[in-house]
């Protein structure tokens, strides 16, 4: 009960539709293909983070927009195997829940090659930020104070402070980030992977 995998395809078209805008307009506004947003429509391609970001700014909405329903998700449930995911520059992250009626945390699986992250170039935003080492090495700069973590180590800390992070090993390394999400600052896990 409450649980129900969200149909991005069907709530895009409903957007849409509602704008009064065709398949060839959306694209124009969004720099995706017309055939790119035909294909998530009819739910024959699963759309990345970076895409549907695309898409909500058109819509001048947050990306949860493509999560809801009339009845408000009070419960998502993400199958390992249907997460939205994005890759750049060696980073891959995965969404671990989206489109919680009013959501205040972003969870995201994030997988980092060797000597990938954003290393000198820091960023900062509203709310708290988590991250928990699963396997491998990750190094977090936090305002200027640099933490090593192992397998096993969190850190917790107030992301207004500029902060960077990459992995300074020769494995891959996975680890959990949690963001705090504001209304006025969304996707803050897609500012993470700009390098």
């Amino acid at each position: 009960m409450g649980q129900s995998e969200p149909d991005v395809g069907r709530r895009l078209r409903v957007l849409r539709e509602k704008r009064g805008w065709s398949l060839r307009e959306l694209a124009d506004r969004c720099g995706l293909s017309f055939n790119a947003i035909s294909r998530i429509e009819r739910g024959a391609s699963s759309p990345t983070v970076a895409t549907l970001h695309l898409l909500a700014m058109a819509f001048d909405q947050p990306i949860t927009v493509f999560f809801e329903d009339a009845h408000e998700q009070a419960t998502v449930l993400v199958r390992h195997n249907r997460r939205l995911s994005s890759s750049a520059d060696g980073i891959t992250m995965e969404s671990l829940g989206i489109g919680l009626r009013d959501q205040q945390l972003e969870p995201f699986l994030v997988i980092l090659e060797p000597c990938a992250g954003n290393g000198e170039d820091t960023i900062a935003h509203t709310g708290e930020e988590f991250v928990h080492c699963l396997e491998g090495q990750i190094s977090y700069q936090v305002n200027g104070e640099t933490y090593q973590l192992d397998a096993g180590d969190s850190l917790l800390f107030d992301a207004t402070q500029p902060h960077s992070f990459y992995n300074p090993g020769a494995v891959v390394a996975r680890l959990i980030m949690v963001f705090e999400v504001s209304e006025s600052e969304r996707l803050i896990g897609q500012r993470h992977m700009e390098v």
